[in-house]
């Protein structure tokens, strides 16, 4: 690492230089590096929290692009999660063929928002009772329901798509039902899709949660319908939040001709999670899950939660000694949404011949139990 005379920093491939930064208000932030590379192009990536105590490697832009010659360009990623009460150790990672840094800066898009709302279901009476849905019957997606995450910064996955907001071309109701659509080379991005949360909405505490879908099938997609600690707020507050998957699916699974693929459940605490590859998970073959419309749920009470595909129970995790198995005692946000590529979705590559994918939900309901 060298210092120039006008300010700038050269980083040769594998060094960094480290930022330690306090930001005035938590939300998504557009990260943005200004610098000039070698004749064959750089590349640089920007790391949070560096001093962390489980010794994570928090990536919070993704590769940053710098193209080949000596002119200043600017290179950006939307959407990056930073927390305001807490001083960030960070560093700028030049990688391939070293960068000239000039400039890097962080730009507020949204202010994140918790939910105030917390509904909190009973678990002891004899039968299911609705409390929350969205049946998807509206004319448009009931934003008083759902919050659109926003960006394109890799989402802690290393994911290709930009998740966009209000757009009509990667989320929608159509005929009772929810459409995400993840869509190939839209708006300068390598793919859009969408992301429908509740934060800041509403979030819940125990409850039977089950949404009913069909699944997109070729090689690249990543669909899922899950929980994540209303309690998060940035990278650093993942697993301690806490996050349980109704329903995962990946396109490598999906058999083209039949639409048959595999769901999978799974919990991820501080004791489990799946990037030190321990997560508790269960898997079950579905029957023309792309094709067929089939139900995904889970029944959460205080002490264990309960994986359901179409009413067949197929996963249970049950481990709550201590906050680190257990931090499901603090409410929870839905989220529904499509990836494209990232570590699972893209770990057999991306089928070439796609150009759109489609996560259609008929529901997403909520329930407690009550005595009749």
């Amino acid at each position: 690492m060298a210092l120039s005379t006008d300010g700038s920093v050269r980083l040769d491939s594998g060094q960094w230089v480290e930022l330690r930064l306090q930001f005035p208000t938590s939300g998504r932030y557009a990260s943005e590096v200004v610098a000039s590379a070698s004749a064959e192009g750089s590349e640089l990536w920007i790391e949070d929290y560096v001093d962390n105590p489980d010794g994570r490697t928090y990536n919070i832009t993704g590769a940053l692009r710098i193209p080949e010659g000596d002119s200043l360009d600017t290179a950006s990623v939307d959407g990056s999660p930073l927390r305001a009460d807490t001083l960030h150790p960070m560093r700028i990672h030049s990688r391939k063929n070293g960068i000239q840094l000039h400039m890097a800066t962080f730009t507020l898009l949204r202010e994140h928002r918790a939910s105030k709302r917390i509904m909190t279901q009973s678990m002891e009476g004899s039968h299911w009772g609705l409390v929350w849905s969205d049946e998807f019957e509206t004319k448009q997606i009931d934003t008083s329901k759902w919050t659109y995450d926003l960006g394109n910064w890799g989402w802690g996955n290393n994911e290709l798509q930009y998740y966009t907001e209000g757009l009509k071309e990667n989320a929608r109701t159509e005929n009772g039902s929810l459409i995400i659509e993840a869509k190939k080379n839209e708006n300068d991005e390598a793919w859009t899709s969408a992301r429908l949360t509740t934060r800041g909405k509403v979030a819940f505490l125990y409850g039977k949660i089950e949404l009913r879908a069909k699944v997109p099938r070729q090689r690249g997609n990543w669909a899922a319908g899950w929980t994540l600690g209303n309690a998060y707020v940035d990278e650093l507050s993942w697993p301690y939040c806490g996050e349980i998957d109704i329903l995962e699916s990946v396109g490598f699974e999906l058999n083209d001709s039949t639409g048959d693929g595999i769901a999978h459940a799974t919990v991820h605490t501080p004791a489990y999670y799946f990037k030190i590859g321990n997560q508790i998970s269960s898997v079950r073959p579905v029957a023309d899950m792309a094709g067929t419309w089939h139900t995904y749920a889970v029944e959460w009470t205080p002490t264990e939660v309960r994986g359901y595909v179409d009413d067949e129970l197929y996963y249970l995790y049950d481990k709550n000694a201590n906050r680190r198995e257990w931090p499901f005692d603090e409410p929870q946000n839905l989220i529904m949404n499509l990836a494209m590529g990232g570590g699972w979705g893209g770990a057999l590559g991306m089928d070439p011949e796609m150009s759109a994918q489609i996560f259609e939900l008929d529901y997403v309901r909520v329930y407690e139990k009550i005595d009749p």
